[in-house]
């Protein structure tokens, strides 16, 4: 396998943090607001461009306890043989596609 480039960041928090965060990044930063699919939780995409780089999830404090950083997302070629390595070494992982 081989990374391409960092695909987005996701940043989770309490509803009150995201709205702070998308004011930050859309009038600091020039993001955008933009179409985000329907998952379950709440939040808002940001893009440049045409790029959604910003994905913002709400949920509670105590979820978020740990960092806002929720998780960063690569692009990648060949994702099949990682998927190989880490069944091989007994890692636990979910694939999550997205539409």
């Amino acid at each position: 396998m081989r990374v391409t480039r960092v695909d987005h960041i996701n940043i989770a928090g309490p509803l009150d943090l995201l709205d702070r965060c998308v004011a930050f990044y859309t009038e600091v930063l020039g993001l955008t607001v933009g179409a985000r699919p329907s998952f379950r939780s709440r939040g808002y995409w940001l893009y440049a461009g045409d790029v959604p780089i910003v994905h913002l999830t709400e949920t509670s404090a105590a979820a978020a306890s740990t960092g806002a950083l929720n998780h960063v997302a690569f692009a990648c070629e060949g994702a099949e043989t990682v998927l190989d390595e880490l069944r091989a070494r007994g890692i636990e992982f979910t694939v999550s596609r997205v539409e």
